[in-house]
């Protein structure tokens, strides 16, 4: 009775055998076809990652030379920008020139002039300054002396005389 007991025992277990064998070589089929799955899905990503890597470089490459456009364009402009200073100051230095030139041009007119109205009889350079306006008389006489002013407003009518004398005072102040 132990042997037929074996026997069937064996047997039950020869039966579990063929079916942990039939469900063994079914979980290394699925394996296998998820393992090709996985490998695809490897390849898909390689390939996305060197597409990704070499837009990468490009854009890099391009930033590069932007940034190189760019400093030139930089340093262009810096040497420009130093150029109009330079003309800048060389015109100011011109302008600030002209402006003592005119100033010391104006200085020898107006001292030609007063010589001239100094020479003259206070009569006649009094009838010739009521016929300017206030400002130029004025301008004439503040060049003259003292007593050769006071000799042409003592030939002057008196209210050209006095329009005069408060241009001058106003001027002053």
């Amino acid at each position: 009775m132990r042997r037929v007991l074996r026997i069937c025992l064996y047997l039950c277990m020869a039966s579990l055998s063929a079916e942990a064998k039939s469900e063994l070589y079914d979980c290394t089929k699925i394996f296998e076809e998820r393992k090709q799955e996985l490998i695809l899905e490897l390849e898909r990503i390689d390939e996305q990652e060197q597409a990704l890597n070499a837009l990468k470089e490009a854009t890099e490459e391009l930033l590069k030379k932007k940034e190189a456009k760019l400093s030139q364009k930089e340093q262009t402009l810096s040497v420009q920008e130093a150029e109009l200073k330079a003309r800048e100051e060389e015109v100011s230095k011109m302008l600030q020139k002209n402006e003592e030139t005119l100033k010391e041009l104006k200085e020898q007119k107006m001292n030609k002039v007063s010589q001239t109205y100094a020479k003259m009889k206070a009569a006649s350079a009094a009838e010739v300054l009521s016929k300017l306006d206030v400002e130029e008389a004025s301008a004439i006489l503040t060049t003259l002396k003292p007593t050769t002013m006071a000799k042409i407003f003592g030939k002057m009518e008196a209210k050209k005389a006095s329009e005069i004398t408060q241009f001058m005072t106003k001027a002053e102040k």
